[in-house]
């Protein structure tokens, strides 16, 4: 895909988007993407500065861009972001459920209320963009893209919520794809090693950390960590109108690392 430029036409031109998470990481590069390919992004992230950063981005771009700033597990916060983008761009095409958070531990180390956030954080979050936003996308079609993990289908050390609510997120998805088809198409994300600030953090787990993260991308088939902008190129495919037929998918893009 080509970014747009002067006398381009981007893939997305036109599109009004929503990305949760998209102050860093793999948020940020799907944002970055998508109004590259002419789309306008409204982001949501948790931190002041780092949605001005956001916005400066964007506007780098010359993209068009909004953020609001909330705590996504909120349903307030998921009402302001699809009322920001009918509000400001007139209409809205595309859903990105992409915040998450780790809480690491086993089922009997964490606590009710640790477990209870993560849910919350996790998969009641997406729930909440996709109660108020779904009902509000174009009535020319719409899309819904989650970001869940291959931790939904591989067990990590003592990162028992995350793996049990990205599990979740696929079965989500592949029920947000057979209930609103054939307006709404709406595909899951299942990201590998990826060199983003939650892989760091997940890597606490380990003895020795800094080499868990090193060793995690070896020891995929292409041999190295993926990069935000790698999962970005997937993203914007699947939210374009090229995927016009593909609904209900789970995309692994992990490297290789599922396979073995």
């Amino acid at each position: 895909m080509r970014s747009k430029g002067r006398g381009t036409e981007g893939v997305l031109d036109g599109k009004v988007a929503v990305v949760t998470g998209a102050t860093s990481g793999m948020g940020a590069a799907m944002a970055s993407r998508f109004a590259a390919e002419g789309a306008a992004v409204v982001g949501v992230g948790r931190d002041q500065a780092r949605g001005e950063r956001f916005l400066q981005m964007i506007r780098r771009l010359g993209g068009r861009g909004e953020i609001v700033v909330g705590d996504v597990g909120t349903a307030d916060t998921n009402v302001k972001a699809v009322e920001r983008a009918l509000s400001t761009f007139g209409r809205l095409d595309i859903l990105v459920a992409n915040a998450g958070s780790l809480y690491l531990g086993s089922v009997t180390e964490i606590s009710p209320a640790v477990w209870e956030e993560a849910v919350r954080t996790n998969l009641t979050s997406v729930y909440f963009l996709l109660h108020f936003g779904l009902p509000r996308l174009s009535q020319s079609g719409g899309c819904v893209l989650i970001t869940a993990s291959i931790g939904a289908f591989k067990a990590f050390p003592n990162h028992a919520a995350y793996c049990a609510t990205k599990g979740a997120l696929v079965s989500l998805g592949r029920q947000v794809a057979l209930d609103y088809a054939p307006k709404v198409r709406a595909n899951v994300l299942c990201p590998g090693p990826v060199d983003t600030p939650l892989i760091w953090e997940s890597a606490v787990a380990f003895p020795n950390p800094a080499e868990a993260v090193v060793e995690a991308g070896r020891q995929t088939p292409m041999g190295r960590l993926g990069t935000p902008e790698d999962v970005a190129g997937l993203a914007t495919f699947l939210v374009s109108d090229a995927a016009s037929w593909i609904t209900g998918g789970i995309f692994t893009i992990d490297g290789g690392a599922t396979v073995r």
